[in-house]
């Protein structure tokens, strides 16, 4: 839609909504498309997806999925460096598939003269970088498999990885379960 200046009086109307009383307005953009009907919204799927920007503008639930996203990426974070991960980036380019048996997407390095692959996964970067004396490391990463898409499967996603020097499956999965449990609650208060 369009995006107006407004200028007036803030008060709350008999209902308790804020309101402005306007006493000027400006037109600051001019949309170039009208939008969906307010009432039934955007119900083509297809369109939903390829323009995700309209989605979240008609859609007010959408747009609670992106902010309970960042909610949920906050609390992994926030609980894993408070029991000492560090949380690093490896890679995203490199010269080797590797950590998945997943089809790579390539990409050509013009300076190198080489082929380098988007990563599949950091697993091999993040236990380098236990050899190298990190005892506990997290990795939030952007990872590609050049495989089938749906609506449950997307090439291009974020995995959260984790290694812990010393540790085990056992340890890992205690880590994991707190972790879940973790999350759970800061959304359940």
């Amino acid at each position: 839609g369009d995006i107006l200046g407004v200028a007036g009086l803030v008060f709350k109307t008999r209902t308790g909504e804020i309101t402005i009383l306007v006493k000027e307005f400006t037109l600051l953009c001019k949309s170039l498309r009208s939008l969906p009907e307010k009432w039934h919204g955007l119900k083509d799927v297809e369109i939903r997806y390829r323009k995700r920007y309209l989605d979240l503008i008609v859609n007010p639930a959408v747009r609670e999925i992106f902010i309970k996203r960042s909610k949920v990426v906050q609390s992994i974070r926030n609980f894993l460096d408070s029991r000492g991960y560090l949380e690093v980036e490896t890679p995203i380019m490199q010269p080797i598939p590797g950590g998945a048996t997943a089809r790579p997407f390539i990409t050509h390095h013009n300076t190198l003269h080489r082929d380098f692959y988007l990563r599949i996964a950091p697993e091999l970067y993040l236990k380098r970088l236990l050899v190298g004396g990190f005892e506990k490391v997290y990795e939030l990463s952007r990872n590609f498999r050049n495989e089938g898409i749906s609506t449950k499967h997307n090439p291009e996603f974020t995995m959260l990885e984790l290694y812990e020097a010393y540790g085990d499956y056992h340890s890992i999965m205690q880590v994991t379960e707190e972790l879940i449990v973790y999350v759970v609650k800061n959304f359940s208060d």
